[in-house]
């Protein structure tokens, strides 16, 4: 994704949508489907769609409804689409960073989108530098055969034009996105069948979950012996996934086919649903009820799934490590979203619940920090018997506060988002529930703007635990500099902001209310046990130029 910006805010990640479906106008689908997906990004929006023969992308800076309009859609015709909400939060916030990817392929081209971020940037510069002098050298009569140039290539030489060793080490690496990276990668498909092999050996046929006149079957399959009829890009994802590493959900597509693809720890959601007459994918299953789809399941960890005339076939790809990220949970996904069969909506009202039971106060009214935190402001209402009330009124069309370039500018776009109702707040005493605390500005502004509306007392309560470690798997959170809590105890952070009191939920009362295991989940932005293991060098997505200093190991 490279979905990088210093906010004070959270940025949510991105979102993704593909659609197969025949005779449909899959371009105005995919809009509605990314639609659904605003909240996820709010930088940039873009669809590709497929003809059968062509690939068409187009994509803008700006909300799904400014990006689009009648007069592109009609030059979008197709069967098959992909589309993309962007938030930045390693790469540039400029045109050429926006998704869908597009790429030549031997025979063709393919577009892709991702939610997530990649930790192994440099390892994929390296591999592209490789393709691209193997390219080259395969073209020249004389290059010896494709595994000696390869055995060179790996020790980090290069070739010259006559296809015999160069002493010189390969290029340096490029500054692009992680995505268009992967993107070109997976394009080259000779290189990747000489390179890699897949993770898991061929052993049966892949399982077809569905045709279009069969009943939907549950489960994925393994991997195909013969795959010579399988669609063109499954050989090169099962080389190339594998030797990822960090958080993706992808939906891509060549000219024919829609495949998704989901990292073996399914750190990202993704999703299946069923239409009338096709499929579709999508980062959450609220964006399957905006275009009438029926949720089929989720798409496994390690799993990768085509989608064509011959229905939808599922391979695995890596052996699933499942730890799905419970800030999704906490505030990235919709309410009316469910995940792993939990309705979002009520697993943030139990966190409120519980917040009530851990941090009671003697209080006249509860209210929400609009809008991520008023699921579990009635669920803090509901278990403490404290009324709850609308204190505080959201503008929806003012740009969010982490778009803002300055610190002084963040401050003012609070004030400009929000606004206090004093009839209902003044002379009261306040429970105030948000979902996270990340630098304490926000906060900050929003207590202070009640204070000021006449409020006699305000307790600040936080439906997820103290936010003390980044996130290198695409939400933004800062340096460990940055966050409150990792520089300050709960007294201190609670002076900062200027409440009377503040209480975090615990990590058991918030993975709880998932109704998963806490194994899985990742909980590293809370914890700081990451599933993976971080290397020295990598960017931290929150802060533009800020990389780690040293490797974090996983779990």
């Amino acid at each position: 994704m490279n979905c990088g910006s210093g906010n004070n805010s959270i940025g949510e990640e991105c979102g993704v949508f593909g659609v197969w479906a025949p005779g449909e106008d899959v371009a105005r689908m995919t809009y509605f489907g990314i639609y659904a997906l605003q909240h996820r990004g709010q930088q940039s929006a873009g669809i590709a769609t497929a003809d059968g023969t062509n690939i068409m992308v187009y994509k803008d800076m700006g909300l799904v409804s400014q990006v689009f309009n009648d007069q592109v859609f009609s030059s979008m015709r197709g069967d098959v689409a992909v589309g993309h909400v962007r938030y930045a939060t390693t790469g540039a916030d400029v045109w050429r960073n926006a998704q869908p990817a597009l790429a030549g392929t031997a025979d063709g081209a393919l577009a892709l989108a991702h939610n997530g971020n990649l930790t192994n940037t440099t390892q994929l510069n390296q591999w592209i530098a490789e393709a691209e002098l193997y390219d080259r050298a395969m073209a020249n009569d004389d290059t010896p055969d494709a595994q000696v140039v390869i055995d060179t290539l790996k020790r980090g030489r290069r070739l010259d034009a006559a296809g015999t060793i160069d002493e010189e080490t390969l290029p340096t690496e490029r500054q692009d996105t992680d995505t268009s990276l992967l993107t070109e990668l997976l394009g080259h498909t000779e290189y990747l069948q000489n390179r890699f092999q897949p993770a898991v050996p061929a052993t049966t046929e892949p399982e077809t979950i569905a045709t279009s006149d069969s009943t939907v079957v549950t489960g994925h399959g393994v991997e195909n012996t013969d795959e010579l009829f399988a669609p063109p890009l499954i050989d090169p994802a099962k080389r190339l996934l594998p030797q990822l590493t960090g958080a993706f959900s992808l939906a891509f597509m060549d000219e024919q086919h829609l495949y998704a693809a989901r990292d073996p720890h399914g750190l990202r959601p993704l999703v299946l649903g069923r239409l009338y007459n096709g499929w579709c994918v999508a980062s959450e299953t609220a964006s399957l009820d905006l275009v009438g789809a029926q949720f089929v399941r989720e798409i496994d960890p390690g799993e990768l799934v085509a989608i064509g005339s011959d229905g939808v076939k599922s391979y695995r790809f890596a052996d699933p490590t499942p730890h799905g990220c419970v800030f999704e949970y906490v505030y990235v996904s919709r309410p009316d979203t469910r995940i792993a069969g939990r309705s979002v909506l009520q697993a943030r009202q139990a966190m409120g619940e519980a917040l009530a039971r851990a941090y009671p106060v003697d209080a006249d009214l509860v209210i929400a920090t609009p809008d991520s935190g008023t699921p579990a402001a009635v669920g803090y209402a509901r278990a403490s018997g404290i009324p709850f009330g609308v204190g505080l009124v959201k503008n929806s069309y003012v740009g969010r506060t982490f778009i803002q370039p300055s610190q002084t500018m963040r401050k003012q776009g609070i004030r400009l988002k929000l606004n206090p109702i004093r009839e209902v707040i003044s002379g009261r005493r306040l429970v105030v529930i948000d979902d996270s605390i990340v630098r304490g500005n926000t906060q900050q502004q929003v207590v202070r703007m009640l204070r000021e509306a006449g409020a006699t007392e305000v307790h600040v309560r936080i439906s997820s635990p103290p936010v003390t470690w980044p996130c290198f798997f695409g939400i933004d959170f800062p340096t460990r500099a940055e966050l409150a809590a990792a520089n300050m105890s709960v007294e201190q952070v609670c002076a900062a902001i200027g409440a009377d009191s503040l209480g975090y939920l615990s990590e058991e009362d918030m993975v709880a209310a998932t109704g998963q295991a806490e194994s899985a989940l990742c909980t590293a932005c809370f914890t700081g046990r990451y599933p993976i293991p971080i290397p020295a060098g990598t960017p931290v997505p929150g802060t533009p130029g800020a990389v780690l200093m040293a490797g974090v190991s996983g779990e």
